[in-house]
């Protein structure tokens, strides 16, 4: 059966960014420089690059929060530059960004949820129906009459994550979402990223964080305002070297893959997270204890 051919929900041309300089005498700085980028709809894709790639500046002008110097970018067809289409643009595109404590805004976690679909005019009795939904996707529908404020860090995020999901967006935009969380919390919101890319809502995260970037269906290194790298997580963290190059660390279960494969250890480059690589490795060890044994008893 022929692969059904998915459409470019975002669509970047040309597109530069340069910042005002800071005073008369210096030069404007330029965060994106002449970046053109599709994706499609229902992908999950990772940003990766050091501080001041361009990584968070890509996501704000997708989401229209910054308007580019030069080029256009088109979210589900509509240009960024159109300022009538501002918030339609937006709520095709959510967007999750570090902090939490950034996008709560109201006392109670229920009325946060509800506080975007609210402001885009939804129905009363469909609000309802869509803030339970987000909670409970999210897990956390038992702290909805508790105060944001209250929770803890990756709770918070949840319910920032919640208030997004009730817009109903097609695409959401994660800027370093567990940049703040302990390892439990960038469990959970990984989850839920991963739950969303199965509804078919497309994924841009950025994250500084390998083994996240390992869970994506392709891989964008920013550097210098441009891209850098554009693979599938296999391909990219396949070329270790280039990955230094690009000033990068690798996912964990890549850098003990390595080390086993310098020992002589045979191990496939999709193995990429510590789930996969115990898995091959207890795989490993079943068949290896089986030989011995039929060694034993043959002797």
């Amino acid at each position: 059966m022929k692969e059904i051919e998915m459409e470019n929900i975002i669509r970047i041309v040309d597109m530069t960014l340069q910042y005002p300089p800071a005073d008369e005498d210096a030069d404007p700085q330029t965060a994106i420089d002449g970046l053109s980028l599709e994706i499609k709809e229902g992908s999950f894709v990772a940003v990766l690059g050091q501080n001041g790639s361009g990584k968070s500046t890509l996501a704000k002008t997708i989401n229209a929060l910054l308007p580019p110097t030069g080029g256009d970018i088109f979210v589900c067809g509509m240009n960024t530059k159109d300022d009538e289409l501002i918030w339609e643009i937006r709520r095709s595109a959510g967007m999750v960004f570090q902090n939490p404590d950034n996008q709560l805004v109201s006392a109670v976690v229920e009325d946060d949820v509800a506080f975007g679909p609210e402001n885009l005019g939804v129905p009363t009795e469909e609000i309802r129906q869509r803030i339970d939904d987000a909670m409970k996707k999210t897990g956390i529908f038992e702290q909805r009459k508790k105060s944001p404020h209250m929770l803890s860090g990756g709770q918070k995020q949840r319910v920032a994550i919640a208030g997004v999901i009730a817009m109903r967006p097609r695409c959401i935009l994660f800027d370093e979402p567990t940049a703040m969380l302990d390892p439990k919390g960038r469990l959970e919101v990984m989850n839920i990223i991963k739950a969303l890319k199965k509804e078919g809502i497309t994924v841009l995260l950025i994250t500084h964080f390998m083994e996240e970037a390992a869970e994506a269906d392709r891989v964008i290194v920013m550097r210098q305002g441009k891209i850098a790298a554009d693979a599938p997580p296999a391909d990219l963290f396949s070329d270790t070297e280039n990955v230094r190059r690009l000033g990068l660390d690798l996912p964990p279960a890549v850098e003990i893959r390595e080390l086993l494969r310098a020992g002589g250890v045979d191990i496939s480059d999709d193995v990429l997270d510590m789930g996969s690589l115990a898995r091959v490795l207890c795989a490993g060890a079943e068949v290896t204890d089986g030989t011995e044994r039929r060694r034993v008893r043959e002797e």
